[in-house]
């Protein structure tokens, strides 16, 4: 049976959704964060880099987040939340789901940061907000004729971008992008998305 290994508030949870939506048997280990708010060591036993989601699964062991999506995907989704291989539209999606990590989670974790600080401004960096301005930018003119990333159903793009809403929710900086807020509630509503939160908690860490 496959293991995930689910850091609390982290990019785990991405993995849970899929994994629930797939109806895939797995058994979750859980960890809590430090008081400082990082990874515990105990991670460093399953993967040499120690972070999360790490995957168990016969007798590999992946970590990163789009890999592990793939790779389940692939292997008990049957590519179902992905365009069909080699079209157009998989090259597409695959670039949406690089995006996240490769453009967009620098700035919106320094935004949330600086939220949780208590700065007046977020991210307080201004080359770091001219990158999330570009980033939620790009994002939002996609989702103007679209429900999600590649038209009317949740793809592995839409699950992996699913943390970065999170957090940007949780930084406030979608009070002032209706489109994108309106699609972050899209992604809430999924089912797997709430069996997700249910089974390991929220992706954003709480007010205080």
């Amino acid at each position: 049976m496959l293991t995930l290994h689910c850091l609390a508030y982290s990019r785990a949870l991405r993995i849970v959704w899929l994994l629930e939506e797939l109806n895939t048997p797995y058994q979750l280990e859980f960890y809590d964060r430090t008081k400082e708010f990082r990874a515990p060591d105990a991670l460093k036993k399953i993967h040499p880099l120690g972070k999360s989601p790490v995957i168990e699964d016969d007798g590999l062991v992946l970590a990163e987040s789009s890999a592990i999506l793939r790779y389940i995907d692939q292997r008990y989704g049957h590519g179902r939340h992905q365009p069909a291989d080699q079209t157009p539209a998989f090259f597409a999606h695959n670039e949406w789901l690089d995006l996240s990590e490769s453009s967009g989670a620098q700035p919106v974790i320094a935004a949330v940061m600086d939220k949780i600080a208590g700065k007046d401004t977020v991210p307080e960096n201004p080359a770091m907000a001219d990158r999330l301005g570009t980033f939620l930018d790009y994002v939002g003119a996609r989702l103007e004729d679209r429900p999600f990333l590649m038209g009317d159903t949740p793809m592995l793009a839409d699950i992996q971008i699913s943390y970065l809403l999170a957090l940007a929710d949780r930084a406030g900086v979608l009070d002032t992008r209706p489109v994108l807020a309106a699609y972050w509630q899209r992604l809430q509503d999924q089912p797997g998305f709430q069996a997700a939160v249910a089974k390991a908690g929220p992706m954003a860490p709480p007010a205080h």
